[in-house]
């Protein structure tokens, strides 16, 4: 037998309202259920996390209609199949050996999809619509489905199957769970705007932590992370990844946020890949599925499925571009998750600008002061230093005492000497940075003072060796990320109150080759069992890409608290 209601109401006020009209008919074991109709629908209304409402409604309506299996399809978007199917009564074994849920697209499913009205059927199988089941599926005769309505839209179908003690669904159980699929509408309706409002102030509160820690002065690079790892967060998604333009055209990956997925930096994606000749040009690029998507040029589509990507553009000016994949498999981005996606990114570009301007004010500053410095060493210092200068090869003549005539000597060429260094110095402040490249000694000193502003202290530090003239500048590039690394690290998670950094240029490898060994060691919290390990990894992988190593161990705080992170490469 089976029965599908034509005139299925539209507004679930409107079934909550009919519904009970029909209930006066009942005999009077039904409605002494009419109490526990009450009651399911007073559970399904608590709370207002989306999925666990969706859980509650299934269990609900399982007790309510006396049956083993409950499920709700939640209908895509497009409402042509479903985008999540939530159970019920299904062991969590026998769900994995099933394997991938429904999509919706054929069978039973998608036909409750196409014609959203009541459905009985006696025995599924006899169906001509039916599909058949997966492997490992249980068997399933009896059925019921009901459509659950939210704000006069349908959100997804609600399924009942084996009825107790092999009976069928009756009209009274058609009715009991009408009224409680209105009820279920309204509450999946506010658990939706819950939802909403929640998700909205995730994203709002990451867009202000990456104005922030864009605006705080720090390093670029690191700045480039924290948008990776805020959208990634915000996304819900398997990695953030910036691009950047390339040199030679396209996009060049120059921060991730990832766990494991070996996603490297450096990785381009040509001028001639359709994506990202959009994402150039200012264009939102939105993938289903990465690893099948023809317009995919690198290898590394094959590890992801659903994904964003967003350029990074502000005032018609793109910065570069931001990709959120998922793993594969994983469900798509919804229409609000793109659009506040998309926001993020344009906030993430502004911010982006607007710390660019900053650092252009503060170079601007900092050669202002670098040019008055030089005038007053040249106007003031020097000019003194040659009158003293003069005054000491006057006296020097007219002294008959050869010890002082050779001791005024000697402090003449000092000066002569001490002038010289001045114009030097004079002369390298006149300079681009660019122009007078800073030794290792000077570039870990840098890294050491501008740590120094968020720690709120000085970090200690030592140097073992010729630094400066022993690491190649491949080495120090490298030595120099890692010292950011594990400075940021220290701030952000230790919670430190003393650092001490070491630069030693006259360390050996196990194989015998000469090393410099950087080691930061604090007095913080330590690494919490079961955290994050990817800033570790970065550093990991940094110094194998040089045949060195990375480690860390206990701190210098009391009984080895804190941690300390080693990092060492060939000179």
């Amino acid at each position: 037998m089976s029965q599908q209601d034509p005139k299925d109401p539209k507004d679930p006020r409107e079934a909550a309202t009919e519904a009970p009209r029909g209930l006066r008919g009942l005999s009077a074991e039904r409605a002494a259920r009419v109490p526990e109709l009450l009651e399911a629908m007073r559970f399904v209304g608590t709370g207002l996390e989306l999925h666990s409402t969706l859980d509650r409604i299934c269990e609900t309506a399982a007790e309510l209609a006396r049956c083993r299996y409950a499920a709700i399809g939640v209908v895509d978007e497009e409402g042509t199949g479903l985008a999540d199917f939530v159970t019920h009564g299904v062991p969590d074994e026998v769900a994995r050996a099933i394997g991938r849920r429904p999509d919706g697209h054929r069978g039973l499913l998608g036909a409750l999809i196409h014609d959203p009205a009541p459905l009985r059927l006696a025995d599924l199988t006899a169906d001509p619509r039916f599909a058949g089941f997966p492997p490992c599926h249980p068997p399933i005769r009896t059925f019921l489905g009901v459509p659950i309505r939210v704000r006069g839209e349908v959100f997804g179908n609600l399924y009942l199957a084996e009825k107790e003690n092999g009976g069928e669904f009756g009209d009274d159980d058609l009715h009991l769970v009408r009224v409680l699929a209105a009820e279920a509408g309204i509450a999946i309706g506010n658990a939706r705007l819950y939802e909403a409002a929640r998700q909205r102030e995730r994203w709002i509160d990451g867009s202000v932590a990456v104005t922030t820690a864009l605006l705080s002065g720090g390093d670029a690079d690191e700045a480039l992370s924290v948008v990776a790892e805020q959208a990634r967060h915000l996304a819900a998604s398997a990695a953030g990844i910036v691009l950047l333009p390339a040199a030679e055209g396209g996009l060049e990956i120059v921060a991730v946020s990832a766990d494991d997925l070996g996603v490297p930096l450096g990785v381009i994606i040509g001028p001639e890949s359709p994506v990202a000749a959009k994402l150039l040009a200012g264009e939102a690029v939105f993938v289903d599925d990465s690893a099948t998507d023809p317009r995919a040029t690198t290898g590394l589509a094959d590890l992801f499925g659903p994904s964003m990507l967003l350029p990074l553009q502000s005032g018609g000016r793109v910065l570069g571009a931001l990709a959120t994949p998922r793993a594969r498999g994983a469900r798509p981005f919804t229409r609000a998750e793109r659009t506040l996606a998309t926001q993020f990114a344009s906030q993430a570009a502004l911010a982006l600008m607007m710390a660019e301007a900053q650092r252009d004010r503060e170079r601007l500053a900092v050669y202002e002061d670098r040019d008055r410095i030089a005038r007053d060493l040249h106007d003031l210092v020097i000019q003194r230093l040659f009158a003293t200068g003069m005054t000491l090869e006057n006296a020097q003549r007219s002294s008959a005492v050869p010890e002082v005539r050779t001791g005024v000597g000697r402090a003449v060429d000092e000066l002569d000497v001490t002038i010289q260094e001045i114009r030097t110095a004079i002369f390298a402040l006149q300079q681009e940075p660019a122009e007078a490249p800073s030794g290792l000694r000077t570039r870990v000193l840098r890294e050491i003072n501008m740590a120094a502003v968020p720690l709120g202290f000085k970090p200690a530090h030592r140097f073992v060796g010729p630094v400066d003239s022993l690491v190649g500048e491949l080495t120090g590039k490298n030595l120099i990320a890692a010292l950011r690394e594990a400075l940021s690290n220290a701030f952000r998670h230790a919670g430190a109150s003393a650092i001490d950094v070491v630069v030693d240029a006259t360390a050996t490898l196990p194989d015998g080759r000469d090393a410099v060994r950087l080691s930061v060691a604090d007095d913080g919290g330590g690494i919490p069992e079961g955290g994050r390990r990817s800033g570790l990894r970065n550093l990991a992988r940094r110094a194998e890409s040089l045949g060195g190593a990375s480690w860390f161990g206990p701190g210098i705080g009391a009984d080895g608290g804190g941690t300390k992170v080693v990092w060492e490469a060939p000179i």
